[in-house]
């Protein structure tokens, strides 16, 4: 079985940042195919969305798509349309107001979902991502760290590694 592990990077940061490299390392070593396009440039959640959707991916058996603060927001509203095996979330950009983020009730189209969460984020409310983990009956980890997640790298590691092995051992 050949997985593809997709990912999709904030409105801040870029297609291999430090977080989604560190991470690639994980899901490369499992032996999964590793894709991270651009959206830089792109302030507009929703047109990422259709970006993601419309973009050539390499053949694969399953689906990973990995996201982070607008990025998982563009993973959750592209999983209603690609069904991944799983979904992983880092401070995803849900139930947000604004310009841009058009669905105001995301639901995951994925079998698995993990989301971490800092309590300590200063732009996504920590009851945003507690109401969208509660509604999916996802598995949340909530941190004692910001929106970055910096100091909780090696946590995001295990879990992306731990929700990689159950994707892959399900499809046995």
């Amino acid at each position: 079985m050949t997985t593809l592990v997709l990912f999709a990077h904030g409105k801040e940061s870029g297609p291999w940042g430090a977080k989604i490299r560190s991470l690639a390392k994980v899901a490369e070593r499992l032996g999964a195919i590793v894709e991270s396009p651009s959206y830089e440039g792109m302030d507009d959640a929703d047109e990422r969305v259709q970006r993601l959707l419309g973009l050539s991916l390499p053949a694969h058996d399953q689906l990973v798509l990995v996201g982070s603060s607008m990025g998982g927001y563009v993973s959750i509203e592209a999983s209603a349309a690609l069904k991944p095996a799983g979904l992983f979330l880092m401070a995803p950009a849900v139930y947000l107001d604004r310009p841009g983020f058009s669905q105001q009730h995301p639901r995951s189209g994925a079998r698995h979902t993990t989301i971490v969460m800092g309590w300590n984020d200063e732009a996504i409310p920590v009851a945003n991502v507690i109401r969208f983990a509660e509604a999916e009956r996802a598995a949340l980890h909530l941190v004692d760290d910001n929106h970055r997640l910096t100091g909780s790298q090696p946590l995001l590691d295990l879990l992306l590694e731990r929700l990689l092995i159950e994707v892959m051992h399900s499809a046995d």
